[in-house]
């Protein structure tokens, strides 16, 4: 069952893409400007994020493409937010198939996406410390406490290293930093 425009209380074809685009074109054509029609959340509906989950699954049940779009979109911009942990908490409660498991495996998607930039973002943090240290990579890893293969672990974003060792290569940077700074 989808549900229509009249029952959702938005426009009549706020839902359909061409209709946008149709009356997009008729409404540049009166005023001389070009505008860009993007079938969008429908005008006076809140965002997905903001939804309650009883929404989000009727949403997921009863409505249709464009609705479900909005949804993937939210959760692939905050794949650990609220409305994924909406998501998250409706699928446990489903059988695995149609839109349910294709939820599920854009939410996978997006947090394992997520997690690879997120160890990317530590090992160029890592590699500025290096740098601005003056060490060599070996030097670095020696004063840390760590080999280098297990250095070099980090600098590849392939793992992250806990809190405290950060704060520990951290502090070896600034020291060293002052260090050059001071003979400059």
């Amino acid at each position: 069952m989808t549900l229509t425009s009249e029952v959702r209380d938005t426009p009549s074809g706020a839902d359909d893409p061409r209709a946008a685009t149709t009356a997009a074109a008729s409404n540049s054509s009166d005023t001389g400007a070009s505008t860009v029609a993007f079938p969008a959340q429908p005008p006076g509906e809140k965002p997905v994020e903001f939804w309650p989950t009883s929404a989000i699954r009727a949403a997921l049940e009863n409505d249709d493409l464009a609705v479900w779009q909005r949804i993937v979109v939210a959760i692939k911009r905050d794949p650990f937010g609220r409305t994924a942990r909406q998501v998250e908490e409706i699928l446990a409660t489903t059988n695995p198939y149609g839109i349910s498991k294709a939820l599920s495996e854009v939410l996978g998607r997006a947090r394992t996406q997520l997690e690879a930039n997120e160890c990317a973002e530590v090992a160029r943090q890592i590699r500025l410390l290096m740098e601005r240290s003056g060490l060599s990579e070996t030097e670095f890893a020696s004063r840390i406490g760590l080999g280098t293969q297990e250095l070099s672990t980090y600098l590849t974003g392939s793992t992250s290293p806990s809190a405290a060792l950060f704060v520990r290569m951290r502090r070896l940077s600034d020291r060293f930093a002052r260090m050059r700074s001071a003979r400059a």
